[in-house]
């Protein structure tokens, strides 16, 4: 009976917080479920700003607390400052070291919470926004004046940062965006659009073959008869040409964190609707003579001999093909879809340690791995959140693109840093005119130096939503975004919209007209870096 008290007394006090919340106008109201949201709230509290930060999950952190240990900046540690810096020198501390790139999910989740905690943030978690037409955004003229959540509560607010790895809060306002890939003539980007893994020499991808198929793999139901159809998740490529664009998206997968530890170790077990036809072209793989092992192990900090499995080669734990829908998709198609990835992880992994056609070594290998149980404990050491590597993408008054990375060109508004090669994982398997089976969208190419990041790539174009801020789903070409997309600049991309928002507030304009040199100003006494 006590407890039963103590549950409603905590509802009621969060009715009437949520109630206060309402009432209020905040200066920034921030949705999202990405490490970005994290530091624009932290930086918003800091800048003196009252804050309300809108979390459709039920953590903070996005994916640098939800698998994703493997940070990223090929080395650059010094191309990103401020808080995302902060982050990763709390990450290092925790573990006694000056340095750490790689570490344990639960690590991530206990920094973020502590930044949290230390900024007196306020958080709503576990409220997605009402993304019915009409009920979700609240617009007056071309300013968002309040966001409403399914629970129907609604939070207003003078200027708004979407924070999301989706871009839910972009599209409910009205702001153009795309989805897929840009074709190769549309901004003259040699890596854009379709990029068939047979072509040669493969000028879009630098790392010879690895992510590729090395062997002749059949991809008909029935061997050597095309009538009986394709393997699952193999496509028909007829007509498929370089530099072709389309609405297809990279792969999606969840980032794992495996142990074999036996203290820690959960083992991986054969999943409730698994069908072997689904790992058919794996096993085909290995029957032609590709012994590689298809992942990216990548040993993580601590004690508990943790790595952060990711897909590698030509079929890993990538489910190409799958997550085409998920940018635009309704909440429950995305929960469909997310299961669909989850049971094709698990049984990929269950396959590789138990089917006798999975050469033995790597059978051996990863049999000795299983679901970490300090990690996820919630959800039996499966991650929260698959990983979004590529959703919708702003369409604005910039558009970064492969010219930017590559110093052909550089933004005069530099808000952060990128430096991560152009880089998309597969996107379809199809079949080749010689009927085998190939990777298309495969992609790698590492800028020259670190390059600016324009602060119109964050904010919709002039004449467009005025008091909005996208610094996850950018205003960049599939290509552009490939190299931006990974978590350290999220982070600092979403401190400096943050800034930039209060910068707005205080010069009472839009946040197309905010005076850049004030900004310039604001986001170096911030300890961001603009320039390499």
């Amino acid at each position: 009976m006590p407890r039963t008290v103590a549950l409603l007394a905590l509802l009621l006090l969060n009715l009437r917080l949520s109630a206060q919340d309402a009432a209020r106008i905040h200066d920034i109201v921030i949705y999202g479920d990405s490490s970005g949201a994290v530091t624009a709230a932290v930086a918003a509290k800091r800048d003196g700003r009252s804050v309300i930060w809108v979390n459709p999950t039920g953590f903070p952190g996005g994916m640098s607390a939800s698998g994703l240990g493997a940070s990223d900046f090929l080395g650059k540690r010094n191309t990103f400052g401020g808080i995302a810096s902060e982050f990763y020198d709390a990450i290092a501390a925790a573990y006694g070291e000056k340095y750490i790139r790689s570490f344990e999910p639960h690590v991530g989740l206990r920094v973020f919470r502590k930044m949290i905690a230390d900024a007196g943030v306020t958080v709503v978690f576990n409220a997605p926004l009402d993304r019915s037409p009409g009920k979700g955004v609240t617009m007056d003229g071309k300013r968002i004046t309040a966001i409403t959540t399914l629970a129907g509560q609604t939070y207003r607010g003078r200027m708004f940062i979407d924070a999301t790895y989706v871009g839910d809060l972009m599209a409910a306002a009205g702001v153009t965006y795309t989805v897929g890939r840009e074709a190769e003539l549309q901004y003259g980007e040699n890596m854009a659009g379709v990029r068939r893994g047979d072509t040669q020499p493969r000028v879009h991808y630098t790392q010879r073959d690895k992510d590729h198929f090395i062997k002749d793999v059949d991809p008909s139901v029935k061997r050597g008869d095309a009538a009986s159809g394709l393997l699952p998740y193999v496509f028909r490529g007829d007509g498929l040409a370089n530099g072709q664009g389309d609405r297809k998206i990279q792969a999606y997968n969840y980032r794992v964190c495996l142990t074999t530890d036996p203290a820690l170790r959960i083992p991986l077990e054969k999943p409730a609707g698994y069908r072997e036809i689904d790992h058919e072209l794996l096993l085909r793989n290995f029957d032609a003579g590709d012994d590689r092992l298809p992942a990216l192990v990548e040993p993580l900090a601590g004690r508990g001999a943790k790595v952060d499995w990711n897909n590698m080669h030509a079929i890993g734990s990538d489910l190409p093909g799958a997550n085409w829908a998920y940018p635009e998709a309704s909440y429950e198609r995305r929960r469909e879809i997310e299961r669909e990835h989850e049971t094709y992880i698990r049984g990929f992994l269950w396959t590789l340690g138990h089917n006798p056609r999975v050469p033995a070594a790597i059978r051996q290998k990863v049999a000795a791995y299983g679901l970490s149980k300090d990690e996820f404990t919630d959800n039996g050491g499966w991650p929260w959140m698959i990983y979004i590597r590529e959703a919708r993408r702003m369409v604005s008054d910039y558009v970064m693109t492969q010219h930017d990375c590559e110093g052909k060109r550089s933004a005069q508004d530099p808000i952060g840093l990128g430096s991560f090669g152009m880089d998309s994982h597969v996107v379809q398997h199809f079949v080749t005119e010689r009927g085998f089976t190939i990777s298309d969208g495969v992609i790698w190419r590492v800028p020259p130096k670190p390059y600016g990041i324009s602060y119109r790539s964050i904010i919709p174009r002039r004449g467009a939503c005025e008091n909005l801020l996208s610094p996850i789903c950018v205003s960049a070409t599939h290509v552009a975004h490939g190299s931006i997309r990974m978590e350290p600049v999220f982070m600092a991309l979403s401190q400096s919209a943050a800034i930039a928002a209060g910068a707005a507030l205080d010069q009472q304009v839009s946040v197309q007209d905010v005076d850049y040199a004030v900004l310039r100003t604001r986001l170096l006494a911030a300890k961001q870096i603009l320039q390499p």
